[in-house]
Formats: structure tokens, sequence, C-alpha cells
């Protein structure tokens, strides 16, 4: 699990221009994941249509203004569902950014999805 190159031409441009927007609340909501003691590893699926839900929905693309569907759950999740095999669990952990200077995003466009670490910008 690691930032793909491939994310680079399509990707990268449209979620950093977003993640300037949403990068607040995104960080606001992985800290209240974190201090609630839901989990230790917040997952923020994003998606520029409507597709099957992961998590609930957090920021809708057209409440700021973005090309993206921000959704907001964490890792159990992803593991009930089977999205990450439950044998690949601890690799992910291992591989997990720290979340108070990355946030998670599970980026989903048709048959693409990637996890992507994106920092948060510097105060």
């Amino acid at each position: 699990m690691h930032n793909d190159p491939e994310l680079d031409g399509k990707y990268l441009g449209t979620i950093s221009k977003d993640f300037v927007i949403v990068s607040d609340s995104l960080r606001e909501a992985s800290y209240q994941i974190r201090d609630r003691g839901f989990s230790d590893y917040p997952i923020f699926p994003i998606a520029k249509h409507t597709v099957p839900p992961i998590g609930q929905l957090l920021i809708a693309k057209e409440e700021v203004a973005a090309n993206w569907n921000y959704n907001a759950t964490y890792l159990d999740e992803f593991v009930q569902r089977g999205i990450i095999a439950a044998d690949k669990e601890k690799e992910f952990k291992a591989n997990y950014k720290d979340p108070d200077e990355f946030c998670c995003l599970f980026v989903m466009d048709g048959e693409f999805t990637r996890f992507v670490f994106i920092p948060y910008p510097i105060d």
C-alpha cells in the first residue's frame, strides 16, 4: 500500500485542489474518530459519483464546490466488507501514516480504487 504513480496525472490535481477546501474538516473528523475510540485508523472514501456507501457521507461535493464526495469511516469497516483482507490488516496498520499529519483517502472512480495518503497543510 503506497501512493501509486498512476495517480499523478489523472487524479492528483483534482484531489489536491479539493483537499485544500476540505482538509480542516477531514482533520477534525479524523481526530474525532480517534478521540472517541472508534478507531486509530480513520479512512475517507472519496468518489465523484454516488457509489455503494462505504462509511457515512461527511462532505457532499455540492456543499463546497468540490469534485469529490467525502465519506468517513475506519479500518474495521474495510475489513468487515472484505475490501481489506483480514490477513492483510496487520500490513495495512504497518503502512498507515501518522493520522495527525496525513489523511488516508480511499479513491474510488470506476474501476480505479487506491489508498492515498495526503499530507495536511501546515498551519
